[in-house]
């Protein structure tokens, strides 16, 4: 079994940048990611409040990230974790292929958007279907957006794109809106948010880009077709902390930290949107990152 000083599940902006940090201090650290570098920025299709970067793809920012801590000596790996548990002062963290001992172990596995199942969603992302109005909405100044969902998140999104954006179409399938009172109080008076209830999305058509999609009224059944070349989808977030249920109390799925990312169980620590936060961005996930590292470091010179 090989053994490192941190291993970080995850390999996002905190993740990676949690493996920047512990590498300048001479840690050795393994970076385990499930599925692809970069997280959810790598699929938005230009990055611009990041400082320093007036525009840059989301891609191209994560590779150079990536390049950055590999000349650094981070080990990678592309596997599931399926399970993290303590014994005495190690960490064992095991995949669906390996298992590891670690003296610290970084959760930065971020969190995914809530699909909506349907035929040609996964294909369309980035190419008309976006999660993230702030990270792509400026793409679509002066253009009428559509948007899914009747809670916070889409009710933050509606007033966000209301900005650039002549009219926003919010569309949400039952009666009202779910999210705070002031957020609500807010698009109900901005005059260029449309808002259509009772509609359950069914299709979204193109090949190469997206083309329209088509609602069903769930009061008459008919059918909603509208002609876009741009989808929002905000009807939530999902952690990925299946796999911590028998280690840490978890807030609706969400690791709780204090400031400095420590967890409940010393030396294990939560950076980025897996854990619970405020505000969700690149530049947070990287200070989170930053920070979880520095701490992990300061541990693990004090107790080996």
């Amino acid at each position: 079994m090989k053994h490192y000083d941190i291993v970080v599940i995850g390999g996002g902006p905190a993740g990676m940048t949690a493996a920047l940090y512990a590498l300048r201090a001479d840690k050795s650290v393994l970076v385990l990611e499930k599925e692809g570098f970069g997280g959810q920025i790598a699929t938005s299709p230009r990055l611009e409040n990041f400082p320093t970067i007036e525009s840059i793809s989301g891609s191209e920012w994560s590779d150079k990230l990536f390049e950055q801590i590999t000349s650094l000596g981070a080990e990678f790996e592309l596997e599931d974790v399926q399970e993290v548990s303590k014994k005495d002062k190690v960490f064992v963290v095991k995949s669906d292929y390996n298992e590891y001992e670690a003296k610290t172990v970084i959760i930065a596995n971020g969190v995914k958007p809530r699909k909506m199942g349907l035929p040609n969603e996964e294909e369309l992302t980035g190419k008309g279907i976006s999660y993230c109005a702030v990270c792509d909405g400026p793409f679509y100044k002066g253009k009428e957006i559509y948007l899914v969902g009747d809670a916070n998140t889409a009710l933050q999104y509606a007033l966000l794109l209301s900005g650039y954006c002549p009219k926003v179409h919010m569309l949400t399938l039952f009666d009202r809106l779910f999210g705070d009172q002031i957020l609500i109080d807010r698009v109900m008076e901005t005059e260029n948010i449309d808002i259509r209830h009772n509609l359950s999305l069914k299709s979204i058509n193109g090949k190469d880009k997206l083309e329209s999609v088509d609602f069903e009224d769930t009061i008459t059944h008919e059918m909603v077709h509208f002609d876009t070349e741009n989808l929002f989808i905000a009807i939530g977030q999902v952690p990925q902390n299946e796999f911590l249920n028998d280690l840490l109390k978890l807030d609706k799925g969400f690791i709780v930290t204090n400031e400095v990312m420590e967890t409940e169980i010393p030396g294990l620590y939560a950076a980025g949107d897996t854990r619970v936060k405020e505000n969700k961005q690149v530049i947070t996930a990287c200070s989170d990152g930053a920070t979880a590292a520095m701490s992990a470091v300061k541990y693990i010179n004090k107790n080996f």
